[in-house]
């Protein structure tokens, strides 16, 4: 039987190599996005795909993507990556910017899980919410992001307690730093030299290595793991309280 990944934000970055990364390992996969054209384009030259686009946070979205899903062969994981990032000042936050924030970071997840736990109960399925490393450790600028991951975090603990009898596990992978094209194009040298600095493996980490622990979770070699967030990011969480300037003698 070929078991299929839902994953959500697949048109691009952590989402798009986390799809390639099912697909290796046997899986076919509703990839999940609102942006239709990159969707599209993502989608093109990849096989057992089934591409679908959705903007997660539309509860009326949500409940017409899940049922096309489900016919395409059901839903035995399901990975919640779709998100939004918005940095700046508390101050500076508007409500409705948090808004935005929290309605893609943390209302898709919930809406997600919500319309495909009957399917993941048929399945005895797994759930990966995507986190960060921003809602383990708070950082500036983050008001709005962080406390949304943070969310994600706690929310997956929940999923965790009450899905655990239908045998359906929860579980968060949190990445830390991800050399993404984005994140490339935003940050300064001096950021990049300050992540080296800070992070044990002095490094970013990839979008594949985050791929390889969310497909993990979602795999029978993880059918005792639930209710636990896994930080990706190169030891940056270990590093959370010191400075990093310590560390060099």
């Amino acid at each position: 039987m070929t078991r299929t990944a839902l994953v959500t934000g697949a048109a691009r970055g952590i989402g798009l190599a986390t799809t390639k990364l099912f697909l290796e390992e046997g899986w076919q996969v509703a990839m999940i996005d609102r942006d239709a054209p990159a969707l599209s384009e993502a989608a093109a030259p990849l096989e057992g795909v089934l591409p679908v686009v959705c903007d997660v946070s539309v509860p009326e979205q949500v409940a017409a993507m899940i049922p096309e899903v489900v016919a395409f062969g059901g839903i035995h994981a399901l990975v919640n990556n779709a998100g939004v990032a918005d940095f700046g000042p508390i101050e500076e936050t508007s409500f409705e910017r948090w808004r935005t924030v929290m309605a893609t970071n943390l209302d898709g997840p919930f809406l997600v899980t919500q319309a495909a736990t009957p399917a993941l109960k048929e399945a005895k399925g797994a759930i990966v919410n995507i986190a960060s490393i921003s809602g383990l450790r708070a950082s500036t600028l983050r008001v709005a992001y962080g406390t949304s991951k943070a969310a994600v975090i706690q929310l997956t603990l929940q999923q965790a307690a009450e899905l655990g009898e239908y045998g359906i596990r929860a579980n968060c992978v949190a990445p830390g730093p991800v050399r993404t094209k984005l994140a490339m194009a935003v940050h300064s040298q001096a950021i990049i030299d300050a992540y080296h600095d800070a992070i044990p493996l002095n490094r970013y980490g990839s979008e594949r290595e985050i791929a390889e622990a969310i497909v993990f979770l979602c795999s029978d070699r993880a059918s005792y793991i639930t209710g636990q967030v896994l930080a990706a990011d190169g030891g940056f969480e270990a590093t959370g309280i010191g400075l990093p300037a310590l560390r060099e003698t």
